[in-house]
């Protein structure tokens, strides 16, 4: 009888050490929520709770451990397909197709065990649609926030998105407009990183300061205010949400495009474009009182048209600097002439660490207390 007990108590001894390894491993594998996720640019909650990254580049991080984590993404399109990019332990690693008909998730893999800190980015525009983060899981994984610093914001078409900069998977001339993009290499996040900023970007490729490239609009001031720049969309984005010390326009490549050569353009207007310009610069004011403004030029127009861009450009800076004599004025940058080798004539990856390089001055000026 003794014997039949000692094993008995054997057994059961092993059956609750089994157990608290069980439940040992179910408190170290977490799972993060959308809702505990915290985005930094144009995002929004669906009715299913899952967080919509909705702008260029608009980013979560989080931390987890071990050699693995999975990030849950859907699009709402079944048939379509979008791409998110993301940075390991503060190196970047890929861009990362998300496709409507696939329910697998995203499997971020590490090369080591150990704390990880992962950087998800969205690396379309707003106008390719939403990506749907549900969940993140791994390993006692936590939400990271992004550290108190400046803000940038940053305004423009094609080349702020960082659009047909990217051909390294999909080639130019191939597959959809957006396999192309990629939002993290544009000009904007990389000056904000050269200066310690924060940034959030607002971009439509083919849009204008008062004609888009192929349309007489809407353009930016009709649908800067709509939370993804769609101008039939009733719902607003809060301005509330971040406070730019900076905020970057970049207008005007568009306004000067001749279209498809199908479609009737009208010359240039120097007039309209100066007009509708100021009244923008005036629509981000009445949204950030305090911040400098800094308008740029575009590398994709030379010639002539460089030179009659940078006059407008100075009369803007000219007409708000006099109706707004107490606040900083307004900045202004005029890039150096460059002959773009991405997509369609836009500027490639490696061409926008030089527009980068030539910006991180002038913003580092501009960032300077005082200013």
């Amino acid at each position: 009888m003794k014997s039949k007990y000692t094993h008995l108590a054997a057994a059961l001894s092993l059956f609750c050490l089994s157990c608290t390894a069980i439940k040992s491993s179910t408190v170290e594998t977490g799972e993060l929520p959308a809702t505990a996720l915290q985005p930094y640019g144009r995002h929004s909650l669906n009715l299913a709770h899952d967080l919509e990254l909705i702008s260029s580049a608009v980013h979560f991080g989080y931390t987890f451990e071990g050699d693995e984590s999975r990030i849950f993404a859907s699009i709402p399109n079944g048939n379509g397909h979008n791409y998110l990019q993301y940075e390991l332990d503060g190196v970047y690693q890929n861009r990362v197709k998300v496709s409507g008909n696939s329910a697998e998730p995203i499997v971020i893999k590490a090369p080591t065990g150990g704390k990880h800190t992962v950087w998800v980015y969205k690396a379309t525009e707003a106008h390719t649609g939403p990506i749907a983060i549900e969940k993140v899981t791994g390993v006692n994984v936590q939400p990271v926030s992004k550290p108190a610093a400046p803000v940038i914001e940053f305004i423009g078409n094609s080349i702020t998105c960082g659009a047909a900069a990217d051909p390294s998977e999909v080639p130019c001339g191939t597959g959809e407009y957006h396999d192309q993009h990629n939002a993290l290499m544009a000009y904007g996040p990389r000056v904000a990183e050269a200066v310690g900023a924060n940034y959030i970007i607002s971009c439509v490729s083919g849009i204008g300061a008062y004609r888009n490239w192929n349309s007489d609009g809407p353009a930016m001031p009709q649908v800067y205010e709509k939370i993804n720049f769609q101008d039939s969309n009733p719902q607003r984005w809060n301005f509330g949400t971040y406070t730019p010390q900076v905020v970057s326009i970049a207008l005007g490549t568009n306004d000067f495009s001749q279209g498809d050569g199908k479609r009737e353009r009208l010359p240039f207007d120097s007039t309209r474009f100066i007009n509708e310009y100021v009244k923008f610069v005036q629509l981000v004011k009445s949204k950030y009182p305090q911040a400098q403004i800094a308008l740029l030029s575009s590398p994709m127009v030379n010639g002539n048209n460089r030179l009659t861009l940078q006059k407008a450009l100075t009369e803007v800076k000219s007409r708000i600097d006099a109706r707004y004599p107490a606040d900083k004025p307004v900045a202004l940058h005029f890039f150096q002439p460059m002959q773009a080798s991405g997509c369609t004539g836009h500027p490639s990856v490696e061409e926008h660490a030089v527009l980068a390089q030539e910006l991180v001055p002038f913003f580092n000026q501009l960032l300077q207390p005082g200013m």
